[in-house]
């Protein structure tokens, strides 16, 4: 992500005289240079636009350059904002507004006319705030000054957010089924997904990737095998059984590879023809290469999940399903059947073979495990409602398994749904959530968020301060609004 561009833009104006412009130039390469070291990305300072004509210049640098995800744009002295319009609609990259200042505390026994009509970012701020709210642009405000912690923080998320943004764009999913039939969730709309969320979502018969399964060679099988014993527990002693989730590891990867660079897997355990177990071991391996996985025929979870998980840096994040309640504690156990990421894993994840009892296939190779915990992490879930997308983003609370489940074995994650068991629940049916989400204990609710609105769908969010009756209402009001936008 570090290669990746921010470009930091300063506002001014020729008013003030070339030793004050001279001084903004050195103030403000300054500033990006120190917010540089704290970020994931890197920030460069670009340059000072005085004018119409030079604000169209930059923006248009900002728009070639492959490597930029987006602009911080920050106002030293006073720019006024007419000088921005044409620049703004080129704009085709995401912009942080950083109303920060160059001075953190004001120079009271000092301070002069000259002071500020120099430092005279509060007055510039309004002004940019103004024109972009005029024009109805999506923008990230952040506030502080450039060294404070917290305000490195926010910006530190919100590049991620802009790098997740481009990311998304280049997603390429590779369907090996269609939906599992009459499930209603895993159902969408691919055109609007490829052009408003940039996924390209493409359909290959199974059969195409027996082809690849069966070119794989015993040689490529030992070198994974040996990669599997490094990261995971040797759990069984039927080999041959580990070697054929190998073999479809290795074959999904070239397939995926040779055919354009797909970076989302989707298969289901009702369409394997020529496949003598569902693939289990080999997606849980590749997500933890940051692959995007959706089970079912569910695209829009598994180019979700790869968005996430570049923006988690392959931590902590995967695909996860609601399963089952335990209604005395309020928990909710989530797993899948076999392909929970062991990013999710306490401990060395341990490669079982075991009987899966649905798809009628041999016993496959998985990988078992109990769940990390974390405080804060979020479920998100992708929905189409028809006339828009949907983006559900839960808090919950990744928890411990509070016993042993010995005889179930799979990775799985146990949690607690905010703002309560009960009111989590509903809040997420009520919306319309999908038992497939997307779980992550690194990507924040606020980067999802931020996300949603550069993407342009509806976003809603269930969290510690979610009142029922008020969260109906907001969902009502927004379809209100949704279907008038259409």
């Amino acid at each position: 992500m570090k290669d990746k561009i921010i470009y930091w833009l300063t506002g001014s104006q020729t008013l003030y005289g070339d030793d004050v412009l001279q001084h903004v130039a050195q103030h403000s390469e300054e500033m990006a240079n120190y917010v540089n070291r704290f970020m994931p990305v890197t920030v460069k300072y670009l340059t000072t636009c005085k004018s119409s004509d030079e604000i169209v210049e930059a923006v248009k640098k900002v728009n070639a350059d492959e490597n930029c995800v987006g602009i911080i744009a920050w106002c030293h002295t006073f720019s006024p904002a007419k000088m921005w319009i044409n620049g703004l609609k080129l704009l085709q990259k995401p912009m942080c507004h950083f109303a920060t200042q160059y001075n953190e505390k004001l120079p009271y026994d000092t301070i002069d006319m000259d002071f500020m009509n120099e430092n005279q970012a509060a007055h510039g701020d309004r002004e940019f705030g103004y024109i972009v709210a005029r024009m109805r642009m999506d923008n990230k405000v952040i506030v502080g000054h450039y060294t404070d912690e917290a305000a490195l923080k926010e910006l530190a998320s919100w590049c991620r957010v802009a790098a997740g943004l481009a990311f998304s764009k280049t997603v390429k999913v590779c369907r090996f089924s269609d939906n599992m039939r009459d499930v209603a969730v895993t159902e969408g709309d691919k055109i609007d997904a490829h052009e408003n969320l940039g996924w390209q979502v493409d359909y290959y018969p199974i059969g195409d990737l027996v082809e690849y399964i069966n070119a794989v060679t015993e040689k490529e099988v030992d070198a994974l095998i040996k990669e599997y014993g490094k990261k995971y527990k040797m759990g069984t002693d039927k080999i041959s059984v580990v070697r054929e989730q190998a073999k479809y590891e290795i074959a999904i990867e070239k397939f995926c590879r040779d055919k354009g660079g797909y970076i989302g897997i989707v298969d289901h355990f009702g369409t394997l023809h020529g496949l003598n177990q569902l693939p289990g071991l080999a997606i849980q391996d590749l997500q933890s290469k940051g692959y995007g996985f959706g089970a079912e025929g569910d695209w829009k979870i598994a180019a979700l999940g790869a968005v996430m998980q570049y923006m988690a840096d392959q931590k902590g994040t995967g695909m996860m399903e609601d399963y089952t309640y335990d209604l005395k504690d309020g928990l909710c156990l989530g797993a899948h059947m076999l392909e929970v990421s062991p990013q999710f894993a306490a401990t060395k994840p341990e490669i079982q073979v075991h009987p899966l009892g649905i798809g009628g296939k041999s016993d496959p190779a998985r990988l078992v495990f109990e769940g990390i915990a974390a405080p804060e992490a979020i479920a998100v879930s992708m929905i189409d409602m028809g006339n828009r997308m949907r983006l559900i983003v839960q808090k919950i609370e990744l928890v411990k398994y509070p016993h042993k489940m010995p005889n179930l074995p799979v990775g799985g994650l146990m949690w607690k749904y905010r703002p309560n068991f009960k009111d989590g629940v509903a809040a997420w049916i009520y919306a319309g959530g999908a038992h497939h989400t997307v779980v992550s204990a690194v990507v924040t609710a606020q980067e999802m968020i931020d996300l949603g609105n550069a993407w342009g769908v509806e976003v809603v969010v269930i969290d510690e301060k979610t009142e029922l009756n008020a969260f109906k209402q907001q969902l009502m009001w927004a379809d209100r609004i949704w279907k008038l936008k259409s």
